[in-house]
C-alpha cells in the first residue's frame, strides 16, 4: 500500500508564485465573489459566464505553478458530490436543463475553492475568517476538522495494512465486504475519538 504523504492537503500552499504571495484576504474575497456570481447569475447569461470564470480559475492555477494533475485529482475526489446534487432534478419532468446547470455551476464553484485551498495555507484562511468576526464555534470547527482529517487518514492506513496482512486472497465479493466493514469501523472509531476529544476539551474549560 502506498503511504499518503503527510502534506497531501496543502503540499503546494506555501509556494513562491505571485498568486501565493497575494494576501489571503484578497484570495478568499475573490473566490467568494466568483462563487456568488456563478451561483446567482440567471440563465442564459450564466452559460456565457461559466467558461469565462473557468478560464480565469485555470489561469490562476497555471500562474501559481501548481501541477494541473494535483488540482484535477482533488477536484475529482469531490466531484461525486456535484453528481449527487445534479441527479436530483432528473427525478422531475423536464429537469435535464436544470441538472446540467447545477452540475456546471457546482463544478466551477468547487474548482474555485479547490484552487483557493491549494494556493493558500489553511491557517491563513482561518485567520481571515477570525478577523471577519465569523462565529468562533464555526472557525474552531473548521480548524478541528482540518486537523483531524490527517488523524483519520492515518487510522485508515493502519486498518488497511492490518486487514491486508491478514487476508491472503479473496474474490471481489470478499473485497467489497471487507471494504464495507472497514468504512464502518472508521466511522465508529472517529465517533468515539470525537467524543473523547470533546470531553477532554470540556475538562480544560472549553465552551
Amino acid at each position: 500500500m502506498t503511504r499518503v504523504r503527510p502534506d497531501y492537503l496543502d503540499r503546494y500552499s506555501r509556494g513562491d508564485s505571485r498568486v501565493h504571495r497575494l494576501p489571503a484576504a484578497v484570495k478568499l474575497g475573490t473566490a467568494l465573489a466568483l462563487v456568488t456570481l456563478v451561483a446567482t447569475v440567471p440563465l442564459p447569461a450564466g452559460w456565457a459566464l461559466l467558461p469565462v470564470v473557468a478560464l480565469f480559475i485555470a489561469a490562476v492555477a497555471w500562474q501559481s505553478r501548481v501541477p494541473p494533475g494535483f488540482v484535477l485529482r482533488r477536484l475529482l475526489v469531490l466531484e461525486w458530490l456535484v453528481v449527487a446534487v445534479a441527479l436530483l432534478p432528473l427525478l422531475r419532468p423536464g429537469g435535464g436543463a436544470l441538472a446540467a446547470s447545477m452540475a456546471a455551476r457546482s463544478t466551477v464553484c468547487l474548482a474555485t475553492m479547490v484552487v483557493l485551498t491549494t494556493v493558500t495555507p489553511f491557517a491563513d484562511i482561518l485567520t481571515v475568517l477570525r478577523r471577519a468576526h465569523l462565529p468562533a464555534v464555526l472557525v474552531t470547527t473548521l480548524a478541528l476538522s482540518y486537523r483531524y482529517v490527517f488523524v483519520l487518514v492515518d487510522e485508515l492506513e493502519r486498518m488497511q495494512r492490518a486487514r491486508r496482512s491478514r487476508t491472503m486472497r479473496g474474490g471481489r465479493r470478499q473485497v467489497w465486504r471487507a471494504s464495507a466493514s472497514l468504512v464502518g469501523q472508521v466511522f465508529v472509531r472517529s465517533t468515539e475519538r470525537a467524543e473523547r476529544i470533546y470531553a477532554a476539551m470540556c475538562a480544560r474549560g472549553w465552551r
